[in-house]
């Protein structure tokens, strides 16, 4: 199998790099193309054996998959610039937040389009992927397609390309949401008057544990809550600051905005 990867950044080039690992194509049989013609020299340095482009230097694009891994708001630009033809040979990957099966075959005059929304944490191959498909791509189409994104983690197949936008929302933003009350519980931790990197310490490591102890209890996160949250104790005391303030609801509607934006982003 050859795979053009249309658009080298991070998720690109990590998805690449899975492959690779994995064994599932030779590094001869990997095109890479960037917009920028200042990053060839540093991707080439990553991947020595494979074809390094910018766009302008392709005439015509010999692949039997395209990942399509520009962002969504320049994928409009991208596409009426491009200056070659995709076969029809050829199928389409699209890792692009927001944009619809529909408006990559359109803009693209192509048929065989694949959608997926993978999220960051493929960069260590524990990533998750929503993916679905254009009509008429068959079964054993699927499975290779499935085989190359379970290489960055884990891959679910949706029916409803609409639920691919919830999919944006919930996990591909979804690291940034942990990221970001990580950080504020390192700051809590700061002011109280523990060292920065000791309250990473904590923060991180009680992150690690508690992750594993959902994945290994058979108990709801209702139950789990209620093992640490003593009557009348100091965890109660935060969950009813968390309750008042009504910190779930503000976490709601923040995905509920991400998954607008990634409606926003078709239009």
């Amino acid at each position: 199998m050859k795979i053009a990867v249309l658009g080298a950044g991070n998720m690109g080039l990590s998805f690449s790099k899975s492959f690779l690992k994995y064994e599932l194509i030779k590094p001869q049989n990997l095109h890479l193309i960037t917009r920028n013609e200042n990053k060839k020299d540093k991707i080439r340095t990553l991947f020595p054996e494979s074809e390094i482009s910018s766009f302008d230097e392709i005439k015509t694009l010999e692949a039997d998959l395209i990942i399509i891994a520009v962002k969504p708001q320049d994928f409009g630009f991208v596409a009426e610039k491009l200056p070659f033809k995709i076969s029809e040979k050829s199928m389409i990957l699209s890792i692009m937040a927001g944009i619809s099966i529909d408006k990559i075959q359109k803009l693209l005059n192509h048929r065989s389009v694949v959608r997926a929304m993978p999220n960051s944490p493929t960069l260590l191959g524990m990533g998750i992927t929503g993916y679905t498909a254009a009509e008429g791509i068959s079964f054993s189409e699927l499975m290779n397609v499935e085989r190359l994104l379970n290489s960055t983690g884990r891959s679910v197949y949706l029916e409803d390309e609409n639920l691919l936008n919830a999919v944006t929302a919930l996990s591909g933003s979804g690291p940034a949401y942990f990221y970001y009350i990580i950080d504020a519980m390192i700051k809590a931790g700061t002011e109280m008057g523990i060292d920065e990197n000791l309250s990473k310490l904590f923060v991180k490591q009680t992150m690690l544990g508690a992750y594993h102890l959902i994945n290994n209890s058979d108990k709801s996160l209702e139950e789990l809550i209620k093992d640490v949250a003593s009557k009348g104790g100091t965890t109660e005391a935060a969950l009813k600051t968390f309750e008042e303030n009504e910190l779930k609801s503000i976490l709601k509607k923040g995905i509920l905005a991400a998954e607008n934006r990634a409606k926003e982003l078709n239009s």
